[in-house]
């Protein structure tokens, strides 16, 4: 008989689900994004767009997962009484496994820096006050790169194989508090430096001049890419759940924290860089290049750097953790005797498959797929291609197929007329809104 797998509480579940929803885009992309395309103007579209499309779509794989109770690749399947409606799961399950995969490469880059910031700190050895040339030898180096890889994937296999219980939730209720409490100290120390104001008001304060309609898309596809959705990874976590658990108080929960983050994460940068002068970037360069300056001129900045790298690792391993479990339980169909052979298995089969991604800053640097690098490449299909695919594919199946009264029943939702009139709101926007919105993200990015 097999041993499924299940959240040990509700707690549980919604840091884990936080933790996957809150990654290093809503860290080093979203405050970024936001200050570069309107500030508070560009904040209010994405909250706005955050409840009329993430939410919506949250709560659908909810109720999806929960009342389905089986692996994401046989969800559709079930629910829809047609098996070829499971090509849903299967999106979600291949755009995982690529997605760990270059993920899995920044993963190691942190590791690599929290490394370097310990032994810069303890004086172990010196360190080129040269971060952008640092950064580059560091990417290219094809030993450091799947060295650091191969770790971070190891850790990743490590908490998975303990289990749901054990392994997820037990280090979700560790990391993400801890992640609040590290956002909260660096915060404090940015808003004391001097002329701090003039980053949280070059963050927050709306300019609506700067959002162009790019920025205005970018903020209706950040709405759903911020929480995780179109791959399957909360249908999954909500597998896990009892009946006993609000889907919709713990969908509320998730959004807020996830809403924190980006938040946190702007003040906690842009008033250190306004204090020293230092130009705002996003992505990898923020954190290895641009942060290593701003906190070298800082009182005690060797500590928080470490601090913030340690954020910053928190903040990926709870979001790579999912990528690797959802194929594991797709897999094993959640039976825990499995869990530890299979987490090695894909854990080892994803670090192969990664190794093109890891060498694209080095030896693999000239091959090019499409203009791009692998990594970048597999970057496109992933965030490009495939999630916003598999986002459309939930919205429709969720609006058109699951039945009416399943989903009533798991949002736990009565015949009371304003609980009635909420149901058929969010039917509307998963049958006509979210598609639309969809379909004009995606095909506005090739314009």
């Amino acid at each position: 008989m097999s041993e499924k797998s299940q959240w040990g509480s509700k707690l549980g579940f919604i840091l884990a689900s936080a933790g996957s929803a809150i990654g290093l885009g809503a860290v080093w992309k979203f405050p970024y994004m936001t200050a570069a395309n309107g500030g508070g103007g560009f904040l209010l579209v994405f909250l706005i767009s955050t409840l009329l499309i993430g939410f919506p779509l949250l709560l659908a794989e909810f109720a999806l997962g929960r009342s389905a109770g089986v692996s994401a690749i046989k969800t559709f399947g079930k629910l829809g009484d047609n098996k070829n409606y499971n090509f849903i799961g299967w999106i979600g399950a291949f755009a995982l496994f690529i997605l760990l995969s270059f993920y899995s490469v920044i993963g190691g880059w942190v590791l690599v820096y929290l490394g370097i910031a310990i032994a810069k700190a303890f004086q172990i050895w010196g360190i080129s006050s040269d971060y952008a040339q640092l950064f580059i030898d560091i990417i290219s180096n094809p030993w450091i790169a799947l060295g650091s890889q191969a770790l971070f994937i190891f850790l990743n296999i490590f908490i998975v194989s303990k289990g749901v219980q054990k392994g997820i939730e037990r280090a979700s209720k560790v990391m993400m508090p801890l992640l609040f409490i590290i956002f909260v100290i660096i915060i404090g120390r940015s808003l004391s430096l001097p002329n701090a104001m003039e980053g949280v008001v070059y963050f927050l304060k709306p300019d609506f001049s700067k959002l162009t309609s790019a920025g205005l898309l970018y903020a209706l596809g950040q709405s759903f890419f911020a929480l995780s959705l179109g791959v399957t990874a909360m249908l999954t976590y909500a597998s896990y759940l009892d009946k006993k658990t609000n889907l919709v108080q713990s969908g509320m929960s998730i959004v807020a924290m996830n809403i924190s983050v980006s938040i946190m994460a702007g003040l906690a940068i842009f008033p250190a860089m306004s204090a020293f002068n230092i130009q705002s970037e996003g992505g990898p360069s923020l954190l290895f290049i641009v942060l290593p300056q701003l906190f070298d001129k800082m009182p005690f900045g060797s500590i928080f750097y470490i601090l913030f790298l340690l954020l910053f690792l928190f903040a990926t391993v709870t979001s790579s953790v999912v990528m690797l479990e959802i194929n594991v339980g797709n897999i094993t169909n959640q039976d825990n005797r499995k869990r530890a052979k299979w987490s090695m298995i894909l854990g080892v089969l994803t670090f192969v498959f990664g190794i093109p991604s890891a060498l694209s800053y080095g030896v693999m640097a000239d091959v090019q797929i499409f203009g791009k690098t692998f990594f970048d490449a597999m970057d496109f299909l992933v965030s490009n291609l495939l999630m916003p695919f598999g986002a459309l594919c939930l919205s429709l199946f969720t609006g058109y197929v699951f039945k009416k009264a399943l989903a009533m029943e798991e949002l736990q939702l009565d015949e009371t007329p304003w609980k009635q009139g909420l149901f058929q709101v969010w039917l509307f926007l998963l049958r006509f809104i979210i598609p639309i919105i969809i379909v004009v993200v995606f095909i506005a990015q090739f314009m």
